[in-house]
C-alpha cells in the first residue's frame, strides 16, 4: 500500500439476523483479518450489521436495544484501536429508532450517521420501524474528509448533494441490496450517476445470504467519478476486499483484479443455489427431501439442492401412480443417478386406493373431478412429510411461478413443504435454467427439457390443455403482475381477450393459495409475498 493511499477493505459478510452477539464476533474477526492480512486502515461493513437485515418486528422487541448498546461496547473494547471500523446498527434514541451507520475508532464510537431515505416499497417496510435522520455525517480519516451513507440513501440524490456541499472526497455507503434479474447492472448505472453528482468516489458494500425468501448477492463497488470501478467483488461470496484511496489525486485504485461479471441465468441459479443453502444451514435442517417427479421443474429443484448442500445430504422420493409414464420413472431415475443423491420408488396406489374406499360414501352422487387428481398429490404430500419429520430434512416444494400464479398446484400437496426453490421462476425460465445447470454438467436428460410438460393426474395429460403455451403465459404474467397492467392495457398488447381475462381471473382467485405456500427465493422485481401482498377477499375487478 502506498503512503499516499488510505485503504478502505469491504467486508461483504454473509450474517444471521437477530444473532447479535453472533454477528458481532464476525465483525471482530473480518477487522482483524483485514488488518493484518490486508494491512486495512478502513473496514467497511453492510447495513444494519449487527442485527442482520431485515430485523422486520425484532426491533420491536425491548431487548434488542440493551444487545446493540453491548455488541457497540464490545467492539469499542476489542478492535484495533488504529482502525476506522464502519458498521451499522439500530439506534435507540429519545426520537426514536434510526437505522444507523457508525464509526468506531481509537476505542470510541467517533461518530454516527443515521439513514435519510427510508425505502417502503416492493420488500421493504422501513416507515414501519425507522425515523429519517437529516443530517450528513463527514468523518476525517487519516486526513480524508469521508461521508456516510446508507444504501436507499444512494438511490436518492439529497444525502449525496448533502455530503458535496459539506466538502466530503469519499464516501461510504453500507447496504443491504437484495437480488434480483438485472440488478447488478442497476446498481452500476446508479453509481455511476451519484458519482458525478457528488464529484467523488463512493465505496459501496453489500450484504450476502439468504434471508427467508431474499437473497442478498454481495457485488460490492468502488467507482470513480469518471465511472471506472476500482472494485467488483464476486457475488454470492463471503470475502474481504480491499481498494486504496488516493490521496494526492482523489481516485480509487484496485487492490486486487475485479471479479468477472455473472450472466443472467448464473446469476439467477447462485442466487436459488445461496437460498437454499442457507435456509436450510440457518434453520438447522439435517438436511432436504423433495418428490422427483421426472419432470423438469423437480430436476431443476434437485440440481439446485445438490449444488447447494452436497449430495449427501439431499434425498429424492418417486412417488409413481398408474398414469405415471416409464420415461418419468427411467429419467427420474437417471437424475438422481447422474447427481449422486439417495433415491427411493415409494408407489402410491395402495394409500389412493385406501383413501378412495373411505370416502366412498362421501362420493357417491357426485362425477369425477380434479378432486381425485388433487387426492394423488396429497399422497405425495403426506409422504414426504412423514420423511421430513422422521430425518429432520426440509422437503423442498418444486411448484414455478407460472404455476403458483394461476393456481395450478395442489394445496396440501405438491405445495405441502418448507421452502419452494423455484417459487418466483417463471417457467420459461425454469427451461434457460435447466439449459444452463447443464452446461455446467449434463444432470437433467434432454428429453425432460424438450418434452411437453405434465402433471400426469391423468391420462395423456398435458400442462397446455389447462393453460396457454408458456411463453405466452409468462408474458401475460410479467406484465399483470410485476407491472401492473389492467385487462384491457395487456388486449392492447395484442393478446387475445378470453386468454387474457381467464389468466387474470386466476391470478386473482388463487391468492388464498399463494397466502399458504411455502416461502421460496425472490429473483425478479416483484415475488409473490413480500412484494405483492392482495386480499383474498376481494371485488375487485381488473379490466381497468
Amino acid at each position: 500500500m502506498s503512503a499516499k493511499s488510505l485503504r478502505v477493505v469491504v467486508a461483504q459478510l454473509n450474517l444471521l439476523v437477530g444473532d447479535i452477539r453472533g454477528n458481532t464476533e464476525k465483525v471482530i474477526a473480518a477487522a482483524q483479518r483485514a488488518k493484518s492480512s490486508l494491512d486495512a486502515q478502513v473496514v467497511l461493513f453492510p447495513e444494519l450489521t449487527l442485527c442482520g437485515y431485515p430485523p422486520e418486528d425484532l426491533l420491536l422487541r425491548p431487548s434488542i436495544e440493551k444487545r446493540t448498546r453491548a455488541a457497540l461496547k464490545r467492539l469499542q473494547d476489542v478492535v484495533d484501536p488504529a482502525l476506522y471500523v464502519v458498521v451499522g446498527y439500530p439506534r435507540y434514541t429519545d426520537e426514536g429508532l434510526f437505522n444507523a451507520a457508525g464509526v468506531i475508532h481509537g476505542g470510541e464510537l467517533i461518530a454516527e450517521y443515521y439513514k435519510q431515505s427510508l425505502p417502503n416499497y416492493q420488500v421493504f417496510d422501513e416507515k414501519r420501524y425507522f425515523i429519517a435522520g437529516d443530517q450528513v455525517a463527514i468523518v476525517p480519516m487519516h486526513g480524508v474528509p469521508v461521508a456516510l451513507s446508507v444504501c436507499e440513501d444512494i438511490w436518492q440524490s439529497e444525502a449525496v448533494q448533502q455530503a458535496r456541499e459539506a466538502g466530503a472526497h469519499l464516501m461510504l455507503n453500507l447496504n443491504a441490496s437484495p437480488f434480483h434479474r438485472n440488478k447488478a447492472s442497476q446498481r452500476r448505472e446508479l453509481l455511476t450517476q451519484r458519482v458525478h453528482q457528488g464529484g467523488f468516489p463512493i465505496i459501496y458494500a453489500n450484504l450476502v445470504g439468504g434471508q427467508d425468501e431474499l437473497v442478498f448477492d454481495g457485488g460490492s463497488l468502488a467507482m470513480n467519478v469518471d465511472g471506472s470501478e476500482a472494485l467488483s467483488a464476486p457475488e454470492f461470496e463471503e470475502g474481504l476486499y480491499p481498494v486504496d484511496y488516493r490521496l494526492d489525486n482523489g481516485h480509487l485504485e484496485a487492490a486486487m483484479p475485479a471479479s468477472g461479471r455473472l450472466g443472467m441465468e448464473a446469476s439467477v441459479y447462485q442466487a436459488l443455489v445461496l437460498g437454499v443453502r442457507d435456509y436450510a444451514n440457518k434453520n438447522g435442517f439435517k438436511g432436504v427431501v423433495l418428490g422427483l417427479s421426472g419432470g423438469i421443474d423437480s430436476g431443476l429443484t434437485l440440481a439446485i439442492a445438490v449444488d447447494a448442500l452436497g449430495k449427501d445430504r439431499v434425498e429424492a422420493v418417486m412417488m409413481p401412480f398408474r398414469y405415471t409414464s416409464q420415461m418419468s420413472l427411467d429419467d427420474a431415475q437417471a437424475e438422481a443417478t447422474a447427481l449422486g443423491v439417495a433415491y427411493s420408488v415409494l408407489p402410491i396406489e395402495a394409500m389412493y386406493e385406501a383413501f378412495m374406499t373411505t370416502l366412498r360414501e362421501e362420493f357417491v352422487g357426485h362425477e369425477r373431478d380434479t378432486t381425485e387428481e388433487n387426492l394423488q398429490a396429497r399422497c405425495r404430500g403426506v409422504l414426504l412429510m412423514a420423511i421430513s419429520n422422521k430425518k429432520g430434512y426440509l422437503v423442498l416444494t418444486t411448484g414455478n411461478k407460472s404455476e403458483n400464479a394461476v393456481g395450478y398446484s395442489t394445496l396440501y400437496g405438491d405445495m405441502a413443504g418448507g421452502f419452494n426453490v423455484l417459487k418466483d421462476v417463471p417457467k420459461t425460465l425454469v427451461f434457460a435454467l435447466s439449459r444452463y445447470r447443464n452446461s455446467l454438467s449434463p444432470v437433467i436428460p434432454e428429453r425432460v427439457i424438450t418434452r411437453p410438460p405434465s402433471a400426469e393426474l391423468a391420462p395423456d395429460q398435458k400442462d397446455e390443455d389447462s393453460l396457454p403455451p408458456y411463453e405466452e403465459l409468462d408474458r401475460i404474467l410479467e406484465l399483470y403482475v410485476e407491472r401492473d397492467f389492467s385487462a384491457h392495457d395487456l388486449i392492447g398488447q395484442g393478446f387475445a381477450e378470453e386468454t387474457v381475462r381467464r389468466v387474470v381471473r386466476l391470478v386473482d382467485l388463487n391468492e388464498y393459495k399463494r397466502r399458504q405456500a411455502p416461502v421460496g427465493v425472490r429473483i425478479t422485481q416483484r415475488g409473490f409475498g413480500r412484494d405483492r401482498r392482495y386480499p383474498i377477499t376481494s371485488g375487485w375487478e381488473a379490466g381497468e
